[in-house]
């Protein structure tokens, strides 16, 4: 695998930044990998069979067709920021196509890496055709020196054809200065996935951001999570819809947010404009400073046969919970320490497409007896902070345990929660 072409300019410390986003200049455990230094285009390849990745000044001169998905689920004058980046003569970004049939086990990865004050804008188009899968990492970060006028701009359209999937996940390691304005949008084709992970946990003046993914395919399905930390002086104003479109589709909005006493917004919407939808949104907020968390849920059920829920819980570590880990053998500090984690976990999908809307598909909403956790089998009884199913937890257990399926596993080896 060819290694990730590097500028010199770059420092020791710039390529520890890129690391912490997720991003692999070796390109030991990538397929394929763009690189976008302030303006500049220093790196786009892929060296899987059946997936492109190149800018997107290259594609659009090669790709006629392309203009049919260029500012097509992003309007250009949604906001300010759109319009900024339509105005652009030289337009910057990355174009990934996953062609018919073709499917990546290692990610791509595409890093936009802002060295100097000014504003880094991109425009960003991912496409999964028919029956293919996608896996991206988008690691985004900025030099430790870059200051007051450092900001980002970013446009990102996905299309998910169908029986297709995308799995794209986004980490965030920015300057406290920055301020960052990624504006994105997904297209969702019959029975097509699309999973959107957001990590940010370092400081930041400010991200906003609000994805839709529109799922007008039957069956299809739309999953966002986030995972973030809001330090003083840092305004998180993030949220994302979906639009259950069609017949079957299915979403499911989760976050988790702690504040050491910085603002975060988290907003939400799903809309149930068909029979036969189902969706759930949930935030879920952790306090450790005084700060803000506010939590805006929304939901729209326009028919009779759509199924929707919400709901949210902000507050602090109840000091039972850490007392009753302590008892079982942790110490204070440990304790606290695997609360946090569990808090910042989000928990994954199971089961197969075909029974997403069925028996496989677990709701993140409280069963009777249980914490609410997806996979707590059998219910714990204990809060979501602390979920202490043997199936979730890293607790001492020695017995084997059922899963939902009915199917036996054994209980994990001790340790601390991932």
């Amino acid at each position: 695998m060819q290694q990730v072409n590097v500028p010199g300019s770059l420092t020791a410390e710039d390529r520890e930044r890129m690391a912490q986003v997720g991003i692999d200049l070796a390109m030991t455990s990538r397929c394929g990998s763009y690189l976008q230094l302030n303006q500049e285009v220093a790196h786009a390849t892929c060296s899987e069979s059946g997936i492109e990745v190149m800018s997107i000044a290259d594609a659009l001169e090669h790709y006629d067709w392309l203009k049919d998905h260029y500012w097509k689920v992003v309007a250009k004058d949604k906001d300010e920021v759109t319009k900024y980046v339509a105005a652009q003569k030289n337009p910057r970004g990355y174009v990934i196509i996953g062609r018919k049939g073709s499917k990546n086990i290692l990610p791509v990865q595409a890093c936009l890496f802002l060295g100097r004050e000014q504003i880094q804008h991109v425009h960003n188009i991912i496409i999964a055709e028919e029956n293919a899968e996608l896996h991206i990492v988008s690691g985004c970060a900025s030099g430790k020196h870059v200051g007051k006028g450092g900001a980002h701009y970013g446009i990102s359209e996905f299309y998910v054809g169908k029986n297709a999937k995308i799995s794209f996940t986004m980490i965030h390691t920015w300057g406290e200065e920055i301020e960052v304005y990624p504006r994105s949008a997904a297209a969702v084709e019959e029975n097509g996935t699309f999973l959107s992970n957001y990590v940010c946990m370092q400081p930041v003046k400010k991200v906003q951001m609000y994805p839709t993914a529109t799922l007008s395919g039957e069956r299809s399905v739309a999953r966002f999570s986030s995972v973030v930390i809001a330090s003083p002086g840092s305004l998180l104003d993030l949220g994302s819809r979906a639009i259950l479109a069609a017949r079957g589709t299915s979403a499911e909005l989760v976050t988790r947010a702690i504040t050491r006493g910085g603002t975060i917004i988290s907003r939400g919407e799903i809309q149930g404009n068909v029979d036969g939808t189902r969706g759930h949104l949930e935030c879920r907020g952790l306090i450790l400073k005084d700060g803000l968390i506010h939590a805006i849920p929304e939901i729209h059920g326009s028919v009779v046969g759509t199924e929707l829920s919400h709901e949210a819980a902000v507050g602090k570590i109840a000091q039972e919970e850490i007392e009753y880990l302590m008892a079982r053998g942790l110490s204070e500090e440990e304790a606290t320490a695997t609360i946090h984690r569990r808090i910042r976990v989000l928990t994954r999908r199971g089961g197969t497409n075909s029974g997403r809307n069925g028996p496989g598909w677990w709701s993140t909403r409280s069963r009777p007896g249980g914490c609410g956790t997806r996979g707590c089998w059998p219910p714990c009884g204990r809060s979501p902070a602390i979920c202490l199913s043997p199936m979730r937890s890293g607790l001492p257990r020695t017995r084997t345990v059922p899963s939902p399926s009915g199917v036996a596993r054994p209980s994990p080896s001790p340790t601390l929660w991932p």
